[in-house]
């Protein structure tokens, strides 16, 4: 990749859409433009790409004309998920200060560590992005710290330490964070809101260590304190190797199918998109119930579209990523953000059942995981204490994930 001075970018219609697979060999996708009646960004492929290449996503085929999104301030298909998350947006915002705000250059501001395969350049002849520099380190989780809690206040950032914040890490989340490599290999550094009374990356490290406990691959997750409790380094599972991996967020997946957003739904994408071999999909359907389940019963009702990807294998095949962002929601909404069963989205082990056929189960299966994952997440506040989280977050957590609605429907299980 060769390098672009950021401060000779000038607003265009057009930008040119780069696969990343390989680092060291990148290849031209096609030319995205400002689709002006959605406000977003449309996609058309290169014929060498149309050629050799393959469809992004499903409402992506490999066919010569352009692509336009269907919403708003979107990008057309798989393109969306290269975008920066809210946090994305909000540094590009406060550090950079674009001279325009479209999507489009948004796209470009994500810069070179976006999640997944794609790149985004201001050429079509030559690969020429973002660049952030070196990763920081370890040692440099304090001096991240209060990079966070300046641009959360509004303050001066000093210009030479601006790469240390790399906008485009995650698909989704407000949550700050930055980039940062571990013995060479690149990991996500999450932090608390400045304020924040409860260490959700700790919280965040329990919960995720409590999931594998209940048969659920989970991101590789470190706790790392810092001034103000911890941050939470996540090592990234869309890097392996020197390679980058295509993904798609579930809403990214489930749209371009035009499937509803739901579990059962993202099953059924998954039997039809998974890996056949070793049966690997039918593995990963029963997972993907485990994991709406430990939802409802650990109260995370953030558990949308975007916090589930699928990572495309070299046979085209997608296989679901280890689960990520998974922690109690602290809202005791008692309802989850897709649909969950034959009652819509209600936060029930009822509901959870009522199309368990979706995930390949038959109704004693489904039952034995439900009772699993149960027997799992009774121990919740004694694994959580293990973990280091204090007595007075755990005694907040209880008021959720301990209150009646759920309690009960862990116990009745556990007693049946």
């Amino acid at each position: 990749m060769t390098a672009f001075d950021l401060s000779a970018y000038q607003p265009t219609d057009a930008l040119h859409l780069w696969w990343l697979g390989r680092p060291d060999s990148p290849v031209l996708v096609g030319e995205l433009r400002i689709a002006r009646k959605t406000k977003g960004v449309s996609l058309r492929y290169g014929e060498a790409w149309l050629k050799s290449g393959f469809a992004l996503s499903e409402d992506l085929p490999l066919d010569p004309r352009e692509f336009f999104p269907v919403e708003q301030e979107t990008a057309a298909g798989a393109v969306d998920d290269a975008r920066p998350d809210r946090w994305g947006e909000r540094v590009i915002r406060f550090l950079d200060k674009p001279p325009r705000l479209a999507v489009l250059d948004f796209l470009f501001y994500a810069g070179d560590e976006r999640f997944g395969a794609l790149g985004v350049s201001v050429s079509p002849d030559a690969y020429l992005a973002r660049s952030m520099g070196p990763l920081p380190q370890l040692a440099d989780a304090r001096e991240l710290e209060e990079l966070v809690r300046q641009i959360v206040a509004g303050e001066p950032v000093d210009p030479h330490k601006r790469r240390l914040i790399a906008p485009g890490a995650t698909m989704g989340g407000a949550r700050p964070k930055a980039l940062l490599a571990l013995d060479g290999v690149p990991w996500i550094l999450k932090f608390n809101e400045p304020g924040e009374s409860m260490d959700l990356p700790l919280i965040e490290h329990a919960t995720m260590t409590l999931a594998a406990q209940a048969g659920i691959r989970v991101a590789r997750t470190m706790p790392v304190k810092v001034r103000h409790g911890h941050a939470l380094a996540v090592q990234r599972f869309d890097r392996e190797g020197g390679l980058r991996r295509h993904a798609l967020s579930a809403n990214v997946a489930l749209r371009a199918a035009r499937e509803g957003l739901g579990y059962p739904e993202l099953a059924q994408w998954l039997r039809r998109r998974g890996v056949a071999a070793g049966g690997q999909q039918q593995a990963h359907r029963h997972e993907l119930f485990r994991r709406m389940v430990f939802n409802i019963l650990i109260d995370n009702t953030d558990d949308h579209e975007k916090n589930h990807a699928l990572l495309m294998t070299d046979s085209g095949e997608y296989a679901l990523s280890p689960a990520f962002d998974v922690l109690p929601s602290g809202q005791a909404l008692g309802y989850q953000q897709m649909r969950v069963g034959a009652q819509a989205a209600d936060s029930t082990l009822a509901n959870a059942l009522s199309e368990s056929a979706q995930f390949g189960l038959k109704k004693a299966e489904a039952t034995e995981q439900v009772k699993t994952v149960c027997a799992v997440v009774a121990g919740w506040a004694k694994h959580f204490a293990r973990a280091g989280v204090s007595g007075r977050d755990i005694e907040s957590l209880a008021g959720q994930i301990d209150r009646p609605f759920l309690r009960e429907q862990r116990q009745g299980w556990l007693a049946g």
